[in-house]
């Protein structure tokens, strides 16, 4: 047996403590390593009966094989006679197994540097695994972090154990991450690498806004009031849907809170994004109306309702079509990815044009028609004379040729 003392078990306490990583990964890291390094001292790496065995009350530690007790030893690496296994054990039989100590004199300079390596490969297996099972199990939820640095195209954000990458898609337009600063980000996704696990996190996935609502939101927490869509463009404005499964509670009131102390709250954790609360509704014109707030609108046509074909055209004052479209079709388009409609809005003045100019096409396709007739009935008169000039000049010329045969006749007579 190697003397080891106490100073590995406090060393393996203090690793617990500061990695997490338990003492019990690491003493059976340094039994792996240390039965590695016998089987590489005799030269045989397959050896299935080796082991090595931590005395932790007597601090030693040492490499054992087991053997099967025989009355005749075939093979003494698993092997051993009966009479040397009743010198270990006086209660052994045959066919039992014993442990026979076999670490090697000097043998712990050799264990010590052959163990090195596959101590510290085990501890940060263990380290990746433990860091991976950790954000695994927050993979889509909100977490507090705090900035490193930046590059290029990254903020790298310190979230505890392990450094998140937020690329520069999922970071806001215009926002500036100072180092040091303390985040709220969105677990987008972990990826299991050689190393560390690689976290991805966001600032402008829409499921943040789902996080922080249910975060400041009691009703919501419960159950009591229900996100069904949310539509954002991060940085400048999010639509959120809401439903009551309760008619006594207001879905929207609830969001909004006492005097609108919730939602400023989350504005605020947003940077100042504008936020809109509509109520969700299965009837559709109902849902597009509510999602195109805060114009007001005259009225809604459902062109296609299909499986795979949402249409709409909705008709809005004269002065509220900017509004309803939004700076660069944003309202538009956030209502558009709310419901899943494919919604065209026209003003009232152009949908009177569309109207009139439909209602000129239908009074111009008859006359149409009756020019076509009369078209025909001139091409059937224009046919039918010359037929009958053809057919008379057929008649003239037969004439014309009984006359001069006649006069040929008289002639030769």
């Amino acid at each position: 047996m190697i003397k080891i003392g106490t100073a590995l078990f406090e060393a393996a306490e203090q690793f617990e403590r500061e990695k997490g990583i338990s003492k019990e990964v690491l003493i059976a890291s340094l039994c792996d390593a240390l039965a590695a390094a016998y089987k590489k001292h005799i030269k045989d790496k397959d050896a299935t009966n080796v082991e090595a065995i931590l005395d932790e009350q007597a601090g030693e530690i040492g490499v054992f094989r087991t053997k099967v007790v025989v009355k005749v030893v075939e093979d003494e690496n698993t092997e051993i006679a009966l009479t040397d296994a009743k010198e270990i054990d006086e209660d052994v039989e045959l066919d039992d197994e014993v442990k026979i100590e076999v670490t090697p004199e000097n043998f712990g300079r050799v264990a010590a540097q052959s163990a090195k390596q596959v101590i510290t490969q085990r501890i940060r297996e263990a380290e990746r695994k433990m860091v991976l099972d950790e954000f695994m199990s927050k993979k889509g939820t909100l977490i507090t972090g705090i900035i490193q640095r930046r590059t290029d195209r990254a903020v790298i954000v310190n979230i505890g154990k392990t450094d998140a990458i937020m690329p520069q898609r999922e970071q806001i337009p215009g926002e500036y991450y100072k180092p040091g600063n303390r985040i709220r980000v969105f677990v987008l996704d972990v990826k299991e690498t050689s190393k560390l696990p690689q976290v991805i996190v966001s600032q402008a996935h829409a499921e943040i806004v789902r996080e922080l609502f249910e975060l400041e939101v009691p009703e919501i927490e419960d159950g009591i009031v229900e996100i069904k869509s949310i539509a954002r463009e991060a940085g400048f404005r999010t639509k959120l849907a809401v439903w009551s499964n309760d008619p006594s509670v207001d879905s929207v009131g609830a969001c909004i809170g006492p005097r609108g102390t919730r939602i400023q709250t989350i504005v605020g954790e947003l940077k100042n994004e504008k936020i809109d609360i509509v109520r969700y509704s299965e009837d559709p014109v109902e849902y597009i109306v509510n999602a195109l707030s805060p114009a007001r609108i005259i009225s809604v046509d459902i062109l296609a309702d299909e499986e795979d074909r949402h249409e709409a055209f909705v008709i809005v004052p004269d002065d509220q079509l900017s509004l309803a479209i939004g700076r660069e079709g944003q309202n538009v388009r956030l209502a558009h990815r709310l419901t899943n409609w494919k919604i065209d809005i026209k003003s009232e003045s152009q949908a009177r044009e569309i109207e009139n100019r439909q209602v000129e096409v239908q009074y111009e396709e008859p006359a149409q028609e009756e020019y076509i007739e009369e078209d025909e009935e001139i091409i059937d008169e224009i046919a039918q004379e010359a037929i009958e000039e053809t057919s008379q000049l057929a008649v003239d010329e037969e004439d014309s040729i009984v006359e001069e045969t006649t006069e040929e006749c008289t002639e030769e007579e």
